[in-house]
C-alpha cells in the first residue's frame, strides 16, 4: 500500500512539474581594432547590427529579435570592453529557442563612411531592440542559403523597420560578418549553457588592411513555460 501511494505522489509531482524552455541572449563582448580600414584619418567609426531568428521542428520561421550597436570612434589597437556599463555598451537581445527547433544567431560590423545617415539608421533600430517579431516565414525561409547580413537585414525588415540594410552600405563598408546555429536538441542534449564566438574579421580596401578581433556570447537560460490562462 505504501508503494502505491509512493508511486502515486510521484506521478502528481511529476505532472505538476512545470515544462522548460530555453532562451538564448546574444551579448557582443569587446572588440579590438587590430589595423585600420582608414589609416590616413588614423581612425574608424563603426557600427553594428545583430539579430537572432528562429525556425520550429518543421524548419518554419517563427520570430526574429534585432539589436544595434554605434556609431563610434576607434583608433589603431584600441580595445573596447562591449558588456560595460555606459552609453557605449552593446545591449543583449534573447530569443526563445523552439522545441526540437533551432536559432540562427547573426552579426555584422560596419565602417561608417556617412555619419548622419548611420547614426539615423541605428535610432531606428534602438526602436526595436529587443522586440520579438514574428513570424517572419515570409521574409527567411529555411530552404534559402543567407548571409548574415541578410539576415540581420531581413529581420530589421521583419520588424517593421522598413528598412534594407544591404542597399545602405557599399561592399567596402562592410568589415566582417558572423553566423551561429543553435539547435535545441543538440544544446539540451550537451547541458550547454555559453556558447563563444571568437571571431577576426580582416581585409583590404585600396591600399588600407584592416584586423578587427570582435568577440561576442550566446548565454542559453531555462525558463519555466508558464501556463495559458483561460
Amino acid at each position: 500500500m505504501r508503494v502505491i501511494v509512493s508511486l502515486l505522489s510521484l506521478m502528481l509531482l511529476v505532472g505538476c512539474a512545470r515544462p522548460t524552455s530555453l532562451v538564448a541572449e546574444l551579448a557582443p563582448r569587446s572588440l579590438k581594432a587590430v589595423n585600420l580600414e582608414e589609416t590616413l584619418s588614423r581612425r574608424d567609426e563603426l557600427m553594428m547590427a545583430y539579430s537572432m531568428t528562429s525556425y520550429d521542428a518543421k524548419n518554419k520561421s517563427v520570430s526574429v529579435v534585432n539589436g544595434g550597436w554605434g556609431v563610434v570612434t576607434v583608433q589603431k589597437g584600441q580595445q573596447l570592453d562591449l558588456s560595460a556599463a555606459g552609453p557605449d555598451k552593446a545591449l543583449p537581445i534573447s530569443l526563445e529557442l523552439p522545441k526540437n527547433g533551432r536559432i540562427v544567431a547573426s552579426l555584422v560590423l560596419i565602417e561608417v563612411d556617412d555619419y548622419n545617415r548611420a547614426k539615423q539608421m541605428l535610432d531606428r533600430v534602438r526602436q526595436v531592440h529587443n522586440i520579438v517579431a514574428g513570424p517572419a516565414a515570409f521574409l527567411i525561409t529555411a530552404a534559402e542559403v543567407l548571409t548574415p547580413l541578410k539576415y540581420v537585414a531581413a529581420g530589421l525588415a521583419a520588424s517593421g523597420i522598413g528598412l534594407k540594410l544591404v542597399d545602405q552600405f557599399d561592399d567596402d563598408d562592410l568589415l566582417g560578418q558572423s553566423s551561429v546555429d543553435l539547435y535545441e536538441a543538440e544544446l539540451r542534449k550537451k547541458k550547454q549553457q555559453l556558447v563563444h564566438v571568437p571571431t577576426v574579421f580582416t581585409g583590404q580596401n585600396l591600399r588600407d588592411a584592416f584586423d578587427y578581433r570582435l568577440d561576442y556570447d550566446i548565454t542559453l537560460k531555462s525558463v519555466k513555460i508558464r501556463p495559458v490562462r483561460q
